[in-house]
């Protein structure tokens, strides 16, 4: 009788000892998944702030280095029988100084102010652009049917707004580009009346892509704007040196 008892303590006891060693229970694995999953999301969050911070700082590099630049062309250009307009070498300083801004505009963006800024950057673009047509033109800008938004869209839906942004914006453009079809050149101004030109064209490319933007990829679309402009202020200053010395004016 003793031996069965015996027995029997046994088999209860490695019972027990079998129990503890069955691992965790669902809740304890499930609050450790979740656990795991916040320190990824951690880590995610950390890796993206030092990407946006590497992309940011070596667009600062680049856009400090305008200056030195323009500064050299300015210098050498002459030396070379080379001229550009006043208005030229007075926009491209502007662009530089405004590479700079757009640098520390940058830094401070987010997702939530991401798009108030890119909006507010490309309609100073076209802008700038217009002002540029009608003096090489001179011409009024050229009246251009409202923007409509897509059925079921809305002011503040954000694909709604961002259609009816690029619509209105192309109409500009696609204006601008009639005009200066109709305008010619030579020399110097020749050069500017091409500068413009292109700058339309990128202004084209860049709202046909825009399109297809979603809101997630707000430091994409931003930072890839920024360095972009810093393209195209380096091949601005670059175009100063493209100009035997004439004092040309354009013909319509």
């Amino acid at each position: 009788m003793s031996r069965t008892f015996s027995s029997i303590v046994v088999f209860a006891t490695a019972l027990s000892l079998g129990g503890c060693d069955s691992g965790p229970s669902p809740a304890e694995t499930e609050r450790a998944s979740a656990e795991s999953a916040a320190q990824r999301a951690v880590e995610e969050r950390a890796a993206d702030e030092r990407r946006r911070s590497e992309v940011a700082a070596e667009l600062e590099r680049r856009a400090s280095n305008l200056d030195s630049q323009l500064t050299e062309m300015q210098t050498t250009a002459p030396t070379r029988g080379r001229t550009t307009t006043a208005a030229l070498r007075q926009e491209v300083a502007e662009d530089v100084k405004n590479a700079r801004a757009a640098v520390a505009d940058l830094k401070t963006t987010t997702a939530d102010n991401w798009w108030e800024r890119h909006e507010r950057a490309i309609q100073q673009s076209v802008d700038d652009v217009q002002a540029d047509v009608q003096r090489l033109t001179r011409q009024k800008p050229t009246a251009v049917p409202a923007a409509t938004m897509e059925p079921g869209a809305t002011a503040t839906d954000y694909a709604g707004r961002r259609d009816a942004f690029v619509s209105r914006l192309r109409a500009r453009l696609d204006a601008m580009e009639e005009q200066l079809d109709k305008t010619t050149a030579k020399g110097a101004v020749e050069t500017e009346l091409e500068d413009t030109k292109a700058r339309i064209d990128k202004l084209q490319d860049d709202l046909d892509a825009l399109r297809g933007v979603s809101a997630d990829d707000w430091w994409d679309v931003s930072s890839r704007r920024v360095g972009q402009y810093i393209d195209r202020v380096e091949a601005s200053i670059k175009r100063l040196d493209d100009n035997a010395a004439r004092t040309d004016t354009p013909r319509r």
